[in-house]
Formats: structure tokens, C-alpha cells, sequence
């Protein structure tokens, strides 16, 4: 029994439980030896003398022993003492993604690349060390409060070996990939599928594939696709949906072949959103939609069975009804018998028991089926309450980073959870494996963001995956509808959800709207409803008939001419370049066909972009006049005087010296329209003459010279 305060391997005291599991409890300690804190993970009292629980501890303690990275919550140690098995782990305070994304709704594809690529390198870590994760999901990803992104929980991990891994246990099934869905095998191409689910929750708010049972999400993971992000989020770039739509390929062998691909292209997409860098294998196999056989919906079944009755299992493990010969096997949470080799050379007595022993067992196999089915027709209430599933909880704003909460109930128990917050209540009911969805109305009794209702009553026996709908009080006050009328739908998206309202797309053929703008709205502009309710937008999809509309391309540049010209549905079929005085250099000046023209479907169109405006060329013929009294007071007439005459662009047409005016200058083809004229002269200052008063001679006292000059504008005349 842990208690607080007791010491733990003679090094770990026990501080304060922060988190509890299914099958584990998780404490906060204090290593006296390192004096650091830590997460001690404790296996439940009531599971230590269970040896197949204790093994598949064992087993988690081992899948992530050896893994050192700074993406990854590490294991410490792992010990045993006075009945108490724990393993010690590094203690990342924080929140998990799953709840990361809950409170923002749904993630800027920048912050979704950084996380990725975080996530990717912890992950890539674990396959160099032949570690599979296989229950990779949000769940399991803490972001600690320094901003660090740590893969944590490896309960399922399995060992890689040069064959192919197999097992029957599945991961969180709104994650899970379509082989481990079939019960198939499970590889690193597994973990970068589960990437790809993780990534579409981190961009859209949602999961994919969703339903009322997990035989029902398992199915749509191998037959359904997946609906591209962009139709959800329009402005996610073109390169991150196909980044995702790439992982998340039904046949492992289209995904991406490796971790290190994948986080390369990432990085990529970071750097050039828009860029057309993701390749797509072209394989001649399976690699869509495919349909689920009869025989592959009762495998799914049967693996999900087998899961909602792991402890059952376990226990019949820990108590056999006879001597293991063959060899133990831990698959995640299963734990099975694989027979000796050499079982067929057993003695013909020794097979005897070995068939009576064998259908003993069997004859309790049918008792636990016949209880399981009583579970499920509702005969038998589940006993183990909210408590089997866990909360995780370490504090109010975030989960422990090692619990897993995998636990399948059969059913649970509804709540009340009127009058509570919507966050709160969404959290207790994803506790309880519900999938809660709100809408809104307005009222005066409950304040906004309070639950008013849920579809189903308190009591009610639920099955896990069941939808439950909230109503939500959105105030007294409604919103305002916007107006998105002939906005495109990217535009209108943002403004509506800006607003506070869900959005729904519809597509209509159109005479007179451009293709991608919106027809119709519903409520209309002008409208007062709650806050979160949905507006429902009708897109245009062109002419009916195969006819597109024009778009308007005057104005722009040559890269987003040629976008709107695709986007419309055609082509554009050359491009040529003029000097043009309206447009400036690089944009679109001329169009072959003008804005809102119908055309056929992929027809060709001309554009001309603009070299910028004319080149005009102009001459300069005239006098220039001799300096004035105003521009040289000092200036002497008939003194030489150096002209220069200098283009705006500063090309020399003239430099000459001479005291005879007005000096002729004849100059074509100038590119400029004026220049300046400087005038160099030099002026004698000081000096004088006097008479020596002894011998009466004149004597000349020389004046010092000093340069001076001014200048003149000129206008040239146009050729």
C-alpha cells in the first residue's frame, strides 16, 4: 500500500498522488539521491500478485527503458518492493494535446507543424530502437509549460523484430491504423498513421472518423475516406493536407515508408506552405477504399471484446488450468499461450489430459461469454462505475503524462450535467467515454456558456461512443448574422466563424455567381441567433453544362492570374509581355476574354503582363545663355567660364569650356526628360595698386583667385 511520505527503493519519497489509471496510479516524488523530482507510476494493489498484469507492467517498464530523447517522457527505473511494483519516470508538468486542443478549438497549421515534427522526433527515436509505439494519439502527447512536446505511455509498445508484428490488440480506435483495426500486423507505418489522425485533430478541432461503437470507427478506418481538410479549414495550405492525406493512405506501403520522411517533408511544408513537394506513390494494389468482409467485421468485433474484458482474461491467465508448455506472449493488454514446438511429440496419455483439460477450459470461456453477453443485452450493470475508466486528472489544468485511458467499458452510467460549464461538462463526459456535441439557444436563465440540457437522461445506461448533445445557453442576446453574399467561401468562412457560428457547405450551379463564391446563406444576413449555431452557405459550382466564368485577372501579378484562371476551370494558354503606362511592371494589363464570360470547361485564355511604362526617348537643342547678373553678381563678362551639362540619370552630354555666348548644344535620344547645367567661372579677390611715397613708384599688390559656380534646370523636349 503507498501512503504519502513513505520512501520507495530507499531513494524515491512519495509526495502527492497526481494522477490514477485503470490498472496504475501516478505519484509525484522526490529522488534523494539525485534530488530531482519524478513520477512514480504504481501498479494497482489489486492487480501486483495478477501475473499477467504484472507482466504487461513489466513490459511497458522495458518498451521505453531503453529510449533516451528529449521527445519522450524517459523511464528512470523500474523496480519491485514488499508487493509494490513501480516504475519511475521523468515528471513533465504540463497538459496533454488532447486537451491542448479542446481549449483552442483547433490549432494554426504552423503550431500543428511544430508539434508534429516534435512528436515525429520522439517517435522516430523509438523506431530506431526497434520500439513500435502503436497507440500513438493526443491523449498521449503532454506539451510541458516550457513549451516542449514529450510522446509518453508506450502500455502497448511492442518490440520490433525482422518479421512482421502481429497482434489483435487495437490502440484507441479513433487513431488506430486500418491493419491494427483488422487485427493485422502493425509496424512503424502504424505510428505515422496515427501521426496523420493525431495531425487532422490538431487542424480541424475533430477526429475523422467517428461513430456510435468502436466496431463502427474500426470499420470506417478501412473503408472510408478521409475528408480532406480543406473542406473543413480552408486556409490549412495545399501541402499539409497532402502531408496528411499521405499518412493517413489505407495502404501502409502509400504512407510514408519512414518517420524521417515524414518529419523532412514537415519541416518542409514550415518553410513553403504552398509548395508542391509531397509524393505519392502510384502502386498497383489496394491502396483506397476497401470494402470490410463479413468474416473481418467479426475479427474487429472479437478484438474489441477482447479488450473490454482484459481483467477477465488476466485472471484465468494468473490461475491456469494447466502447465504452460509453450511459450508466454504479451501483445499490449492481452496476454497469450503460443504451444511448444515440439507439442505434436507429446505422449498419447499426456494429450488425453491435455484434451480434458482443454475443454475444462473451454466450458469456462462459455461461462465468461455468457456473462459478457449478459453485459451487453443490459442484464448486468457494470460495476466498476466511472472509477474503471480513470480520470488522469494531476491538476485542473492538466493530466497526467503516463496514464493511458484505454480501459473499454461496455456502458456507463449518464450524468447530470446541466447547470455545469461546457468545458467541464465535455471533459466528464469524454471521462466516461462519451462524445459530447453542443448547440446553442438562447436564454434568460442560465448564462452564457452554461448547459442547459443533454439528450440523454441521468442513469441512463450508455454505451461508450455514444453522441450526447448538449444545449447550450448562449445568453439573452443573439448574434448578428454577416452578410457573405458573393464573398468566396474562404472569405466567408472566416468572417462567419470569426462571428462565433458553426458552417456547413453546400455547392449549386450558378448563371451569374462566379464559381466558389457564396449563393445563398441560411439564416440570412441581418438575422439574431444564438452564438455557436450553424449557418449553412450554398457555393457556387459554375454554369450547369460544363460552362465556367471568366474571372476578372486586370491588376494582378502572373503567379495569381494563373491561380484564378485554374481555380475557374480553365487554362491559360500564353502569356506575353508589353510596355504598358497603366499597370505596372508584372502585372496582368489584358485579358482575352472579359470578366464573367461563359467558356467551356478547361478552354484556354491569353493574358498579357506589363514590362511596366514606355521607354520615351527625348533631344535637347538650345542655346545656353551666358550667367546672369542674378545667378553670378561676381562674374566678369568675356571671362571663360566651364559648362557641363548632366542628364537626371547622370549621363554626361556636355562639358566644354568657353567665354563666348550663347553655347550651342544639340543632343537625341536621351532617356531622361531634363538634366542640370553647371557653370564653373573664377573671380579675383582683394588686390590693389598704391604709390611708394619715397620713390613715387606704383606698386601692384596681386588679389587671390577663387572658384565659384551655379547651375541651371533643363527640360528636354520629347522625340
Amino acid at each position: 500500500m503507498v501512503k504519502l511520505g513513505m520512501m520507495i527503493g530507499d531513494r524515491y519519497e512519495i509526495l502527492e498522488k497526481i494522477g490514477t489509471g485503470g490498472m496504475s496510479d501516478v505519484y509525484k516524488a522526490k529522488c534523494h539521491k539525485l534530488n530531482r523530482f519524478v513520477a512514480v507510476k504504481v501498479l494497482k494493489q489489486e492487480f501486483g500478485e495478477n501475473e499477467g498484469f504484472v507482466s504487461k507492467f513489466q513490459i511497458e517498464a522495458q518498451a521505453a527503458a531503453g529510449l533516451m530523447h528529449s521527445n519522450i517522457v524517459n523511464v528512470y527505473d523500474v523496480g519491485e518492493e514488499n508487493g509494490i511494483n513501480y516504475i519511475v519516470m521523468e515528471l513533465v508538468e504540463g497538459i496533454t494535446l488532447k486537451k491542448y486542443i479542446e481549449k483552442k478549438q483547433y490549432l494554426s497549421y504552423r503550431e500543428a507543424l511544430s508539434i508534429a515534427i516534435q512528436i515525429g522526433m520522439g517517435i522516430e527515436a523509438a523506431h530506431n530502437n526497434h520500439i513500435i509505439h502503436r497507440d500513438i494519439k493526443p491523449q498521449n502527447i503532454i506539451i510541458s509549460k516550457d513549451g516542449k512536446v514529450k510522446v509518453t505511455d508506450f502500455g502497448i509498445a511492442k518490440a520490433a523484430t525482422s518479421n512482421t508484428i502481429t497482434s489483435n490488440v487495437m490502440g484507441s480506435v479513433h487513431y488506430t491504423s486500418p491493419e491494427q483495426a483488422r487485427g493485422g500486423y502493425s509496424d512503424a507505418k502504424s505510428d505515422i498513421y496515427s501521426l496523420g489522425i493525431t495531425m487532422f485533430e490538431m487542424l480541424t478541432g475533430r477526429v475523422p472518423f467517428n461513430g456510435d461503437t468502436t466496431v463502427a470507427i474500426a470499420i470506417k478506418h478501412i473503408q472510408e475516406e478521409m475528408i480532406p481538410l480543406r473542406e473543413i479549414v480552408p486556409d490549412v495550405p495545399a501541402s499539409v493536407e497532402s502531408i496528411v492525406l499521405k499518412c493517413c493512405q489505407k495502404s501502409p506501403d502509400r504512407r510514408y515508408q519512414s518517420m524521417a520522411d515524414l518529419i523532412a517533408d514537415l519541416k518542409k511544408a514550415l518553410m513553403n506552405p504552398e509548395g508542391d513537394f509531397v509524393v505519392n506513390e502510384d502502386l498497383n494494389m489496394e491502396g483506397g477504399t476497401r470494402q470490410v468482409s463479413e468474416e473481418e467485421v467479426a475479427q474487429i468485433k472479437r478484438v474489441r471484446v477482447a479488450r473490454e474484458n482484459q481483467e477477465d482474461q488476466m485472471r484465468l491467465n494468473a490461475n491456469p488450468v494447466r502447465q504452460n508448455t509453450g511459450r508466454m506472449y504479451h501483445t499490449g493488454n492481452m496476454v497469450y499461450e503460443e504451444p511448444d514446438d515440439d507439442f505434436e511429440d507429446e505422449d498419447p496419455k499426456l494429450e488425453r489430459i491435455t484434451t480434458a483439460l482443454a475443454i475444462g477450459a473451454g466450458i469456462i470461456i462459455c461461462v465468461i461469454i455468457l456473462v459478457l453477453v449478459g453485459k451487453i443485452m443490459g442484464f448486468f450493470k457494470n460495476s466498476d462505475g466511472d472509477a474503471s475508466v480513470g480520470t488522469g486528472e494531476s491538476t485542473a489544468e492538466s493530466s497526467s503524462p503516463f496514464l493511458s485511458d484505454d480501459i473499454y467499458v461496455e456502458k456507463n452510467e449518464m450524468i447530470d450535467v446541466s447547470g455545469w460549464k461546457l468545458a467541464d461538462a465535455k471533459a466528464a463526459l469524454r471521462r466516461i467515454g462519451l462524445e459530447p456535441v453542443e448547440t446553442y439557444v438562447e436564454s434568460s436563465n442560465y448564462e452564457e456558456g452554461v448547459v442547459i440540457s443533454a439528450s440523454i437522461e441521468k442513469g441512463v445506461q450508455v454505451e461508450k461512443g455514444t453522441e450526447v448533445v448538449l444545449t447550450v445557453s448562449s445568453g439573452m442576446e443573439g448574434i448578428l448574422v454577416p452578410s457573405v453574399y458573393e464573398l468566396t467561401y474562404e472569405k466567408a468562412y472566416t468572417k462567419l466563424k470569426d462571428a462565433g457560428f458553426k458552417i456547413t457547405r453546400a455547392e449549386a450551379y450558378h448563371n451569374t455567381i462566379a464559381k466558389g463564391k457564396i449563393i445563398t446563406q441560411n439564416p440570412a444576413a441581418g438575422e439574431t441567433i444564438p452564438k455557436g449555431s450553424e449557418v449553412k452557405v450554398t457555393v457556387s459550382i459554375g454554369v450547369e453544362g460544363g460552362q465556367c466564368q471568366m474571372p476578372y485577372l486586370l491588376g494582378l501579378d502572373e503567379m495569381t492570374a494563373t491561380a484564378e484562371v485554374i481555380e475557374a476551370g480553365l487554362h491559360i494558354k500564353n502569356v506575353s509581355y508589353m510596355a504598358n503606362n497603366e499597370y505596372a511592371e508584372g502585372l496582368v494589363c489584358y485579358q482575352s476574354y472579359s470578366k464573367d464570360t461563359y467558356l467551356n470547361a478547361g478552354e484556354g485564355v491569353e493574358i498579357v503582363v506589363s514590362k511596366g511604362p514606355e521607354s520615351a526617348t527625348y533631344k535637347c537643342n538650345a542655346g545656353i545663355e551666358a550667367p546672369t547678373t542674378e545667378e553670378a553678381p561676381d562674374y566678369v563678362a568675356g571671362s571663360p567660364v566651364r559648362i557641363t551639362l548632366v542628364t537626371d540619370a547622370g549621363k554626361i552630354l556636355l562639358d566644354t569650356t568657353t567665354s563666348s555666348f550663347p553655347q550651342a548644344t544639340n543632343h537625341y535620344g536621351i532617356t531622361s526628360s531634363g538634366g542640370t547645367i553647371t557653370f564653373y567661372y573664377t573671380v579675383t579677390v582683394g588686390g590693389h595698386t598704391s604709390t611708394d611715397p619715397n620713390t613715387g613708384e606704383t606698386v601692384v599688390v596681386p588679389g587671390t583667385q577663387e572658384n565659384k559656380s551655379f547651375t541651371r534646370r533643363i527640360e528636354f523636349v520629347k522625340e
